[in-house]
């Protein structure tokens, strides 16, 4: 099996928890190592790889494939840096801090024959591919309107200054902002125009920690939702139709159980405990149905998966550099419909 040589741009809680893991239990990658600037922790992990000391060493070595996992505000220079390296990346979202640098990096990857992947993970949530499923049988009928929630209760500053410093990459419209948005367009695709109510909520907050999202479509709405004044969060997935509802919160478990230092796996990885089921009220062949409905099991491997295959048989890659621009549009709809107060159309 052709192995994909890989490394990493940072070795943090993401390196650590959502990348690490996967490249490692993945047969066709090879994980060679990680830029560290201070602290040098891979090794507790992965005894036999390399600690680089600077990005140019880690570009100079014999890589095919860089995650960029750094803060959001560096994603397009390092990024940029990694493809004209000849490098394929994986950038973790936001992809970039405006349309333009997304639009950039989509054409070099392009012009240079390279694969360009935005780790999205959060398609491969158990909730998600659940309401996935759901509307694509359409057993609530035509859709009237759905609600995406990404909700916490979580008061305090977060402890790292990258996040809680304003720049162009901070704010919660740029870190739960695009796992919502992805999620909205992957189930109903680009809107015709966007509403956005963003604020500072939380005290001697510098950066925005409240977003309320509206999405036109032709025929129905969808609102996307985060916050950190949420104690007791309603579903986190609401969906209306014409037939019925579909109500699920959200109780994705991979996150939790990577972060515990639990390995991934091919059988029960991703599986919800059956409490945190949906609930599917609708009329079905004239009948009404009222029922908890099971939970598909959910796994970040398919991802990996997913940009192996690209790079190894051309595949398309798993979220492409084009579907991070939209996302990015999206972002930009918001950011001057909330300061203009009104809809901005796509």
């Amino acid at each position: 099996m052709q192995k994909i040589k890989t490394a990493l741009l940072s070795y943090g809680m993401s390196g650590k928890v959502f990348h690490a893991p996967f490249l490692e239990f993945h047969p066709g990658f090879e994980l060679l190592g990680s830029w560290e600037r201070s602290k040098k922790l891979i090794h507790q992990d992965c005894p036999s790889v390399k600690s680089y000391a600077t990005m140019e060493e880690l570009l100079e070595d014999d890589l095919d494939l860089v995650v960029v996992n750094t803060p959001v505000e560096t994603h397009y220079e390092y990024a940029k840096k990694v493809l004209l390296a000849g490098k394929h990346a994986i950038v973790e979202k936001a992809f970039t801090t405006t349309v333009a640098q997304a639009q950039e990096l989509a054409a070099i990857a392009k012009e240079n024959g390279l694969k360009l992947a935005v780790f999205q993970n959060r398609r491969w949530d158990s909730d998600f591919k659940t309401v996935q499923k759901i509307i694509s049988e359409k057993v609530l009928g035509d859709l009237i309107e759905a609600e995406i929630h990404f909700d916490r209760y979580n008061p305090l500053l977060s402890p790292k200054q990258h996040k809680e410093t304003a720049n162009s990459g901070a704010g919660i419209l740029k870190d739960l902002g695009p796992h919502l948005i992805d999620q909205a367009l992957c189930l109903f695709g680009l809107p015709q125009s966007v509403f956005a109510d963003i604020r500072i909520t939380r005290e001697h907050s510098l950066v925005d920690d409240y977003i309320d999202i509206l999405l036109y479509y032709s025929n129905f709405r969808v609102r996307l939702k985060a916050g950190f004044f949420v104690r007791e969060a309603i579903p986190a997935y609401i969906i209306h139709g014409k037939k019925g509802s579909f109500l699920k919160p959200r109780g994705d478990v991979q996150e939790d159980e990577l972060k515990l230092g639990m390995k991934p796996n091919l059988d029960v990885w991703g599986t919800e405990s059956v409490e945190k089921r949906g609930l599917l009220h609708t009329e079905i062949k004239g009948k009404t149905v009222q029922e908890i409905t099971p939970t598909l099991q959910g796994n970040y491997y398919d991802f990996f998966d997913g940009v192996y295959h690209s790079i190894t048989n051309d595949a398309i890659e798993p979220v492409t550099a084009q579907e991070g621009v939209q996302v990015m549009r999206i972002i930009e709809a918001a950011i001057q419909s909330s300061a203009q107060k009104k809809v901005i159309d796509l």
